[in-house]
């Protein structure tokens, strides 16, 4: 940290009475009250440099002994005013970055100016600030900080421009050896005195010195710094993610729910209190993300998601859930199932978990265009094609097809596979209704799923965590002169959802099924999904033959009208005897 000092004179104020004086030979004529302290002082140095205390005492009347002079909106309190007096007297004071501001101001409010006297305060300060302050990247950092003390006259003075420009140019300079990994502040300090004095030589930057420092301004200052260091369009957008990770991680640890209204316990300051730190963290939330880049993979998946979950227990504004929920949308195939669990805090549900966010970033990811994977088309032209290019050409014009359609699909197999196991944890709230179960478990085509285990796991789950589901449903299942009278309505929701009509002969199972062309990941698919899911098929095929008469006396069927539910995997198979179990009870029961 740079310093500079001032003044030769040795410190000779000294307190008695609750009074503040200094030790003179001449007596005190000058009574100053500041903030509630009392100094008796001297007007000849002091007028002599402040021009405002030469107008307030011309304008107050004089007393027989002492003139009194009040100054109740001082700023920087009475340790601002004690150093702006010892240097009237000429006593040494020394001043850093962490004083300077209030220092400034102080002399700004006395007047300290050069039309008072030729080397005043206001000029020593200007001089030390842009030559010494302003090159250094801490003292930059720790008084840009020190202004949030002064806002609006630190404003008034350009101290909070200029401190700002200074840093976003020193980030900027050498963009190539910017890091994050650790604090340029804790390896390498540039104590050297303005005066000339080196206390530590300074230290060549090592990697990772400027995200952490930044982390530590308030949230007002750090917004308008990293506007000014993304507009120089230097730093790469992972490092401006990376330094925003560092940020939330500084100031929003482990947010919790909020209190509940009608807790009787808490009282009216405590619930004030909670209100402002709420209000504080929303705006700190809203801001980061008003900083995020926009390029796609700039932070990763998981500290947006973290960041949406923030953003649910604070409340925040609709349009950053939305901005977030549209960028994870962007990136979904690396989420996990953790990731996607977001508290819910709506009044309208109970669910414990945010079902229609998810739907909103499923929705997002079915925005990009994507579709099914399909190998290049081959036609009667390619042998023309092959005349007019090598082999070689074609060779890499049909890899590149390839892998991109490969990377394509495989982030679908993903988000298919995070969406079933996400379906597992959602299906024991108690509190989830069947449409939103069925709604998300019908947004994913398909060929999404390589597999149906992990979908019949969550529709078993659910149905074990919802037992009262069948009971109240029973009387609406029943349908006069349908074939599928006696099948609950959770069971007819399950299979209408995949577009499955039990009242209709299925056609037989192929080994070599294709999916048709409209059958794509899209939003509309999310709305009507064509698909039909082959084991379901099997299923209903099995119901219309024992609905048919072909269940004996005992509950079981023919033999060979098993075999196809045999081929079933097993969790599968025990989970559907079991609904048909629950069938066969309720139409005993009716």
């Amino acid at each position: 940290m740079k310093f500079m000092k001032l003044g030769s004179r040795p410190d000779t104020f000294y307190t008695a009475e609750a009074v503040r004086s200094v030790s003179s030979e001449v007596s005190s004529d000058l009574i100053i009250q500041v903030k509630g302290s009392r100094y008796l002082l001297h007007k000849f140095p002091l007028l002599s440099k402040c021009l405002r205390l030469q107008r307030l005492c011309s304008e107050s009347p004089e007393s027989s002994q002492h003139q009194i002079i009040q100054l109740p909106d001082f700023p920087g309190g009475i340790e601002a005013f004690e150093l702006c007096a010892k240097f009237c007297y000429g006593i040494t004071i020394t001043l850093s970055a962490y004083n300077i501001v209030a220092a400034r101001c102080a002399a700004e409010y006395l007047q300290m100016t050069e039309d008072v006297e030729k080397g005043n305060l206001i000029c020593k300060l200007e001089v030390f600030f842009n030559s010494c302050i302003l090159n250094g990247w801490k003292d930059s950092i720790v008084t840009l900080q020190s202004t949030k003390e002064f806002p609006l006259w630190s404003e008034d003075l350009g101290i909070t421009s200029r401190c700002i420009e200074a840093i976003a140019s020193k980030v900027l300079i050498h963009p190539s050896k910017i890091s994050l990994s650790h604090s340029y502040s804790r390896r390498a300090r540039d104590d050297v005195s303005c005066n000339g004095t080196e206390s530590q030589r300074h230290k060549p930057a090592s990697k990772g010195w400027w995200a952490e420092d930044m982390a530590e301004l308030g949230i007002d200052l750090y917004w308008r710094t990293m506007v000014a260091i993304k507009s120089g369009g230097k730093i790469a957008s992972n490092l401006i993610g990376n330094a925003l990770k560092i940020y939330a991680a500084r100031w929003l640890p482990n947010i919790s729910r909020p209190r509940n209204s009608n807790n009787e316990e808490a009282s009216d300051s405590d619930s004030d209190l909670a209100n402002e730190i709420n209000s504080k963290h929303r705006l700190l939330l809203e801001s980061i993300v008003s900083l995020l880049p926009a390029d796609k993979g700039a932070v990763s998946c998981s500290f947006l998601l973290k960041l949406l979950k923030a953003a649910n227990i604070l409340n925040a504004s609709s349009s950053s859930k939305m901005e977030l929920a549209r960028r994870v949308g962007l990136q979904l195939e690396e989420a996990t199932v953790n990731d996607l669990l977001i508290p819910s805090f709506s009044y309208a549900s109970d669910t414990l978990y945010d079902v229609d966010l998810v739907m909103t970033i499923l929705e997002q990811f079915m925005l990009q265009g994507q579709s099914p994977p399909t190998s290049p088309r081959r036609s009667k032209l390619g042998f023309e094609r092959r005349r007019s290019r090598s082999a070689e050409n074609i060779d890499l014009e049909f890899q590149e097809s390839r892998r991109s359609s490969s990377a394509s699909h495989s982030s679908k197999l993903k988000v298919a596979k995070v969406v079933d196991g996400y379906l597992q944890e959602i299906a024991r709230d108690v509190n989830l209704p069947l449409s939103k179960f069925i709604a998300l478990a019908e947004s994913i085509p398909d060929f999404a799923r390589l597999d149906h285990d992990d979908l019949y796991r969550a529709i078993d789950i659910y149905l074990k965590a919802h037992p009262a589901l069948n009971k109240s449903e029973r009387k609406r299942a029943a349908m006069a002169g349908d074939k599928v009278t006696e099948l609950p309505s959770n069971i007819k929701a399950l299979l209408a959802s995949h577009n499955i009509d039990p009242s209709r002969p299925t056609a037989a199972l192929s080994t070599t099924t294709s999916f048709p062309a409209e059958d794509q990941w899209s939003v509309s698919g999310l709305k009507s999904p064509k698909s039909k899911l082959s084991s379901l098929r099997m299923k209903l095929a099995e119901d219309d033959d024992l609905d048919e008469n072909d269940l004996q006396s005992n509950g079981l069927g023919r033999t060979s009208k098993f075999k196809a539910i045999r081929t079933l995997p097993t969790r599968p198979k025990r989970m559907f005897s079991k609904l048909l179990s629950i069938n066969r009870s309720a139409s005993e029961k009716n």
